[in-house]
C-alpha cells in the first residue's frame, strides 16, 4: 500500500474510534454495535426505576414505609417549610448506571444520551398527570457556554416530543450559584435567592407547568425556580428529574431489603418497554 494510502486510513481509523469507541465507557465491555452513544445496551438497561408506593407528596422523596411520613404525608425535610414545588418527580436513584450515564452525557458532554434518558424521564411522570408547558432548569450563561449545551433543556425537549407538551425557555439563572450539596439548609436557600428570573410570563401564567433537570439533590434549586414561575402567575409547578440524591435521610423506617426501592429490570413499565415503545 502507498504511504499516502496507508496515512489516509491511518486517520480514518482514529477518527472512527474518536467517534465510535470500540468499548463502553460504563463496563468497558466490547461495543458490538456501531453507534453513538458509547454505552452497550447492558448498561442502558440497567437503571431502574423507584417501585415503593411510599412517597412524600411534596418532594418526592420514597420511602419503604409510610411511618416515615406526618400525619399529611410529608417527610421530615418538608414538613413545616414551602417547597415551591407542588410536587416532585423521578425515574430513579442517583447512583450505578444511572449516575454513569447522567456524568457522561453532562460532564463527558455525550449529547446523544439525551434520547435514551429522556425515555427514562418519561417513565417517572404519573400516569395521568398533565401539564401545559415544560420549563427546563436554565444554566447560568457561563456554565452553558463552557459545557456547550443544557442537559436540562435536551432533556426538557425530549419529554416535550413524548408527551406533545410544549417546551418554552421561560426562566433565564441571571447569576451564577455554588454547588448545593456542602451547603446546609438556611445556606442553600441564600445561594439560590433571586437567582432565577422569569423572561416570558406570558408563556406561564394560568398554566401548568413541568420544571425538568437532570438530578434533584436538595431540591432549594427547583424550590427557587418554581417560586419565581409562581410569581409570574404558573397555577401549579411540579419538578421532574432523572434521578434523586440524598438517600440516607429517606431510609429512617429502618434498613431496606435488597430491591425494596427499586424495580427489577425485567418489570412491568420498565425502560425496556419504553425502547420498544410499550406505554409505561
Amino acid at each position: 500500500m502507498r504511504p499516502a494510502a496507508t496515512a489516509a486510513k491511518q486517520c480514518w481509523t482514529a477518527s472512527f474510534s474518536l467517534f465510535f469507541p470500540d468499548e463502553c465507557r460504563l463496563c468497558e465491555k466490547p461495543l458490538r454495535e456501531v453507534s453513538r452513544i458509547p454505552v452497550c445496551a447492558g448498561c442502558l438497561n440497567k437503571p431502574r426505576r423507584f417501585a415503593t408506593e411510599c412517597f412524600c407528596p411534596r418532594c418526592g422523596a420514597p420511602f419503604r414505609h409510610a411511618i416515615a411520613l406526618d400525619g399529611d404525608g410529608s417527610c421530615g425535610e418538608c414538613a413545616g417549610r414551602d417547597t415551591g414545588f407542588d410536587a416532585a418527580y423521578a425515574f430513579g436513584p442517583f447512583d450505578g448506571e444511572l449516575r454513569g450515564l447522567i456524568h457522561l452525557f453532562k460532564y463527558g458532554r455525550v449529547e446523544a444520551l439525551a434520547k435514551p434518558l429522556g425515555r427514562m424521564l418519561s417513565l417517572a411522570l404519573p400516569a395521568g398527570e398533565r401539564f401545559e408547558a415544560i420549563v427546563p432548569m436554565p444554566l447560568h450563561w457561563r456554565r452553558r457556554w463552557s459545557r456547550g449545551f443544557n442537559q436540562a433543556g435536551l432533556l426538557a425537549r425530549e419529554l416535550s416530543e413524548a408527551t406533545g407538551t410544549g417546551m418554552v425557555q421561560a426562566v433565564r439563572r441571571r447569576r451564577a450559584t455554588e454547588a448545593q450539596a456542602r451547603l446546609s439548609r438556611t445556606a442553600r436557600q441564600a445561594n439560590v435567592h433571586g437567582a432565577f428570573i422569569v423572561r416570558r410570563p406570558a408563556a406561564i401564567a394560568g398554566k401548568r407547568v413541568l420544571l425538568v433537570d437532570d438530578v434533584m439533590t436538595t431540591g432549594a434549586t427547583a424550590s427557587a425556580c418554581a417560586r419565581a414561575m409562581k410569581r409570574a402567575g404558573a397555577t401549579h409547578v411540579a419538578a421532574i428529574t432523572l434521578a434523586r440524591v440524598g438517600l440516607d435521610f429517606m431510609l429512617s423506617a429502618g434498613a431496606p431489603e435488597e430491591g425494596a426501592f427499586y424495580s427489577q429490570p425485567h418489570s412491568s413499565g420498565s425502560f425496556e418497554d419504553a425502547q420498544s415503545g410499550s406505554p409505561a
